[in-house]
C-alpha cells in the first residue's frame, strides 16, 4: 500500500482549526486506499487526539506556540523525517509549510499542495512575516506537482501555468441533526433562540472586534456567544473583553462535539464577521443547522450563493449592527440551504483522484 505523508496541519482529531477539520474529514475517509502518515504538533494535541483510524499513523514532533516559528520548526523536522522514511508522496497544507517543497523535490518526492488561504493577508503577521509568506507562496506553487484550491476565486488569480496543474475542490460539511439537549445552555444561563453565535479561533482575521462592538450597540441583542480559543497569546482576547462594555459576550473557549452542537441547534442567528477567509467551514456548519445568517462581504462568502441581504460591509461595526438588527426584526424560522456540492465523501474521492494522477 502506498504511503502519503501529510504536513502543514497541527493535527487531528480534537484540534481547533479549519484546516484541522478539513484534514480530519478527508483523511478518515481515505484509509482504505492509502496508508496515511500524519505529522502532528505536540503542543496542540488533546486527549481526543489519541483516537486511531485504520491505515493512519501519527508522527508527533516537537513544535512551539510562538507565532511565526511554529510551522517553520515543525515542518523542517517533518521534512527530515520524510527524507529518511521515504513516502510515495507528500501532501502539504498551506503555503507557509510549502517553503520546504524544494527540499522534498530534491529527493524526487511528488508534492500535492492544498492552498487554503493567502495567509499573508491576515492581520496578525508583520511586514517581514508577510514577505516570507508571499515568497513561500511562490515557492509552493512552483514546486508542487499538483495543487488543490479550496477557493475557486483564489485559483483564478494565478498564471496559466498554475491553473494547468491545479484543481478546485471545496470544503465540505457533515450531515447534521438539530439537537434538543440544552445542558450547555443551562450552564451558561442561556435560553434557546436568545443568543447570536459565532465560531472560530480568536485571531484578528476573524473580525471579532467589529462583531463585539456591533452587539454592544444593539439593545435587542441579549447575548453573543463566541466559541473559540486564542491562537498564540491572549492579547486579542483581552482586546475583545475591553470592547464588551455591556457584558453581552460569552466566550466559551474551544468548543466541540455535543456542546458545539447545542450552540448551533439553539442559536437565533449566526454571524461570520471575518475580514479574510479561505473557505469558512463554520459557515457551512451554520447552514447545515439551518440558521439565519449575517456574513461579511468577502470573496470566500460568495463561494456559497446567499441572498444579498445576508451580506454586510467588511470591517465595519456599524454595518454589522445594521445587518444584525435587520435580521432580528424578522420572525425566526429555519432556513433551507442547498449543500449538495459540499459532501465530504465526494470531496475525499476528488482528493483521491488527485493522488492517483500524481502517483500513476
Amino acid at each position: 500500500m502506498k504511503i502519503i505523508s501529510v504536513i502543514g496541519v497541527r493535527g487531528f482529531p480534537g484540534v481547533q482549526g479549519g484546516v484541522e477539520m478539513h484534514c480530519e474529514n478527508i483523511y478518515t475517509r481515505m484509509h482504505k486506499s492509502y496508508r496515511l502518515r500524519i505529522y502532528r504538533r505536540k503542543p496542540y494535541l488533546t486527549e481526543v487526539s489519541a483516537r486511531k483510524f485504520k491505515n493512519t499513523e501519527y508522527v508527533d514532533l516537537p513544535s512551539t506556540r510562538i507565532k511565526g516559528l511554529e510551522a517553520v520548526i515543525h515542518t523542517f523536522l517533518a521534512c527530515i523525517h520524510i527524507i529518511f522514511h521515504r513516502p510515495d508522496a507528500v501532501h502539504i497544507h498551506n503555503i507557509g509549510p510549502g517553503m520546504f517543497a524544494p527540499l522534498l523535490k530534491l529527493f524526487r518526492i511528488p508534492i500535492i499542495l492544498t492552498y487554503h488561504s493567502p495567509n499573508y493577508e491576515h492581520k496578525k503577521w508583520g511586514r517581514i512575516s508577510r514577505a516570507i509568506l508571499k515568497l513561500s507562496e511562490k515557492i509552493s506553487l512552483s514546486y508542487a506537482t499538483k495543487i488543490i484550491f479550496v477557493n475557486s476565486f483564489q485559483r483564478e488569480k494565478f498564471s496559466d501555468r498554475v491553473l494547468a496543474k491545479s484543481v478546485f475542490i471545496p470544503n465540505g460539511i457533515n450531515k447534521t441533526k438539530i439537537g434538543r439537549s440544552t445542558g450547555l445552555l443551562r450552564r451558561l444561563n442561556l435560553q434557546p433562540r436568545s443568543f447570536i453565535l459565532s465560531v472560530g479561533r480568536l485571531t484578528p482575521e476573524k473580525g471579532f472586534e467589529y462583531l463585539v462592538e456591533a452587539v454592544n450597540k444593539l439593545d435587542e441583542v441579549e447575548h453573543l456567544v463566541i466559541a473559540g480559543a486564542s491562537d498564540h497569546d491572549n492579547s486579542y482576547f483581552k482586546q475583545l473583553k475591553k470592547l464588551d462594555w455591556n457584558d453581552k459576550v460569552i466566550f466559551t473557549g474551544y468548543t466541540q462535539g455535543e456542546d458545539l452542537r447545542q450552540l448551533y441547534s439553539h442559536a437565533r442567528l449566526y454571524v461570520l464577521s471575518s475580514v479574510n477567509e479561505g473557505f469558512p467551514l463554520v459557515l457551512l456548519e451554520a447552514m447545515s443547522y439551518q440558521l439565519p445568517l449575517v456574513v461579511t462581504d468577502i470573496p470566500a462568502t460568495h463561494l456559497i450563493e446567499l441572498p444579498n441581504d445576508n451580506y454586510v460591509k467588511v470591517a465595519n461595526s456599524d454595518a454589522l449592527a445594521n445587518g444584525i438588527g435587520n435580521a432580528l426584526k424578522k420572525e425566526f424560522k429555519l432556513q433551507q440551504y442547498d449543500l449538495s456540492n459540499y459532501n465530504w465523501d465526494n470531496i475525499a474521492k476528488q482528493t483521491l483522484d488527485v493522488y492517483k494522477e500524481v502517483l500513476e
